[in-house]
């Protein structure tokens, strides 16, 4: 056949760099993933943070704040449901697409949600207003989850994934300004009441640009079969009943967390003992962890060894209940037993490293507002400044410092690197709390206080400056460290399944340890509770050289073999 014209003329080249960048922004695409980034960060900026501003000026006790930050849960628990996100089509919500009949509605509960927080009085009725926080959380963490499958789905070659998600990232990175700096900034001439009407009113205006995202593709017919067939699979009893042990454990979990939740937070009867975050925390965390982290794992582990032994048989389904069955038990089990049957017992090195690595930063981070504002007396635009504006900034260069590291020494240096220097932060707001000696001494020799000075900063501003900084740093270089250790231990046909289970047990303890911090802040102070909290930094430590000693004895074997 001869060529035509259109045959031999060639394709323009495509941009690259800037020019690509600039060719993406120019697309409605690219524009509403900035709305969809800045929409997901707003919600997680003022609920888990901004929020405990508020109820620390109203006098509610950290120990309370503690309990309340539970509802972060819900962004460590997405897998749970992130299975109905992505199949289910909500009734009558269908025709606005297959994401955004998730993305929309979510944004229409933030929104209600949002204001009607700012028409309650969390001192006089904390448990009504803790209800609709978790209300908030749930369909914010409902929202991520249609978000990241719009992000993925919506890539092509003009808009490749990696820029969508940087834009994504920058969306997200600017609306933790807004929900954090800036909120603070409002307070400081306004009402709390009045900030989260203004919140509400900006989160509708973002949902409007939401509206008119160009939605994905939907999923051709069949797929959900195509991603679990394989070499066979175990009987469907056995299937269900590990399942069914999987879900029955992180059930009782979720009622249990939420059932005390309830309990602390309504108003005590006459007579009755005051309930405990530390006793709770102390007989039921453990079993939750357990319940939450090993079970699944010894599940994983019984249908790896029933898979070698032969107990598969061809894949088939007949009905709506076996597929939703096959695809919970390939989305919850299936990457679980790839990880256990690939690592062994080492797994047990990796869980630790994981539930551990962040858990001196994580576990005081719904105090921060209380501590800079109530404790330290520092006022509201101080802290929107240090902590949001300045504190952002280190922690971007915490992020540059920590990609470098990994590249530049390795990455067993860099993480160990990691675990070792955050927990020094802690150290540092200890000092903070007990009168800055430290860190006043530190100013002197390195001459900070004298630039500081020349600069209009007092003392107190430098010592939280000097504080931030570090933290934010060394937080920065480890949770990229972390990150990047994580995304390589995933395997790439559970990917995006695997890290999310993963990743997802980061905040477990440490949002259950926030409970009992709150408790312990309230009776010893700050001080203390810091310092307490830098020793987690030893246990860390132990996990990543443990770590580390396993890939070291992988390295020699894959040498002699």
């Amino acid at each position: 056949m001869a060529s035509t014209a259109s045959d031999t003329t060639p394709k323009p080249a495509r941009p690259k760099g800037l020019a690509l960048l600039r060719a993406a922004l120019s697309t409605r695409k690219a524009a509403c993933m900035l709305g969809l980034g800045f929409a997901s960060g707003l919600p997680f900026a003022l609920l888990i943070g901004t929020l405990n501003a508020w109820l620390g000026e109203v006098g509610v006790k950290l120990t309370t704040i503690g309990v309340l930050s539970w509802i972060g849960l819900c962004y460590s628990f997405t897998f749970l449901w992130a299975p109905v996100v992505d199949r289910v089509r909500l009734p009558g919500l269908h025709r606005l697409g297959r994401r955004k009949g998730w993305i929309l509605p979510c944004q229409a509960v933030l929104v209600a949600g949002i204001f009607a927080l700012s028409l309650m009085n969390p001192a006089a009725a904390i448990g009504p207003f803790a209800l609709v926080a978790f209300v908030c959380a749930f369909a914010s963490a409902t929202q991520d989850i249609a978000i990241n499958g719009w992000r993925i789905e919506a890539a092509d070659e003009d808009s490749p994934l990696e820029l969508l998600t940087a834009l994504y990232q920058f969306g997200f990175r600017t609306s933790s300004i807004v929900g954090g700096a800036f909120a603070l900034f409002m307070a400081a001439r306004m009402s709390w009441p009045q900030v989260f009407m203004v919140m509400a009113a900006l989160l509708a205006l973002i949902s409007a640009l939401c509206s008119v995202a160009p939605d994905s593709t939907e999923r051709p017919e069949g797929a959900v079969a195509a991603d679990i067939a394989g070499d066979g699979w175990l009987a469907p009893k056995l299937r269900a009943a590990l399942l069914g042990v999987v879900l029955l454990c992180w059930g009782w979990a979720v009622v249990t967390i939420v059932s005390f939740m309830v309990k602390m937070l309504s108003p005590l009867a006459p007579g009755a003992k005051p309930l405990s975050v530390g006793d709770f925390t102390r007989t039921q965390g453990p079993l939750i962890v357990a319940a939450t982290v090993v079970m699944p794992m010894i599940v994983a582990a019984v249908a790896h060894r029933l898979r070698r032994q032969g107990v598969s048989v061809p894949v088939e389904r007949t009905g709506l209940m076996r597929a939703v069955g096959d695809h919970a038990f390939s989305a919850l089990i299936s990457p679980l037993e790839e990880l256990v049957s690939r690592r062994g017992w080492w797994v047990l090195s990796l869980l630790g490293f994981i539930l551990t690595y962040a858990l001196c930063y994580n576990i005081w981070a719904s105090f921060a507002y209380p501590f800079y504002l109530e404790q330290m007396h520092y006022t509201k635009d101080q802290v929107a400044f240090a902590s949001k504006i300045f504190g952002i900034i280190m922690t971007m260069t915490g992020i540059s410092l920590g990609g470098y590291l990994f590249t530049k020494v390795g990455r067993f240096p860099t993480v160990f690197l990691g675990a070792i220097l955050p927990p020094l932060g802690n150290l540092l707001y200890a000092d903070l709390a007990d009168g800055a000696r430290g860190l006043d001494a530190f100013a002197h020799v390195t001459r900070l206080d004298v630039f500081a000075a020349s600069m209009g900063a007092d003392a107190p501003m430098l010592r939280l400056l000097i504080t931030i900084c570090y933290e934010n740093i060394s937080t920065g270089m480890a949770l990229t460290a972390f990150v990047a250790y994580l995304s390589s231990q995933v395997d790439r046909r559970y990917t995006a399944i695997q890290y999310a289970l993963l990743s997802s047990m980061v905040s477990l303890v440490g949002t259950l340890g926030r409970g009992v911090a709150g408790e312990a802040f309230d009776h010893y102070g700050y001080g203390p509770v810091f310092r307490i909290t830098a020793l987690t930094g030893v246990i860390t430590t132990v996990f990543v050289l443990t770590e580390w000693a396993h890939a070291a004895r992988k390295e020699r074997a894959a040498k002699q073999a």
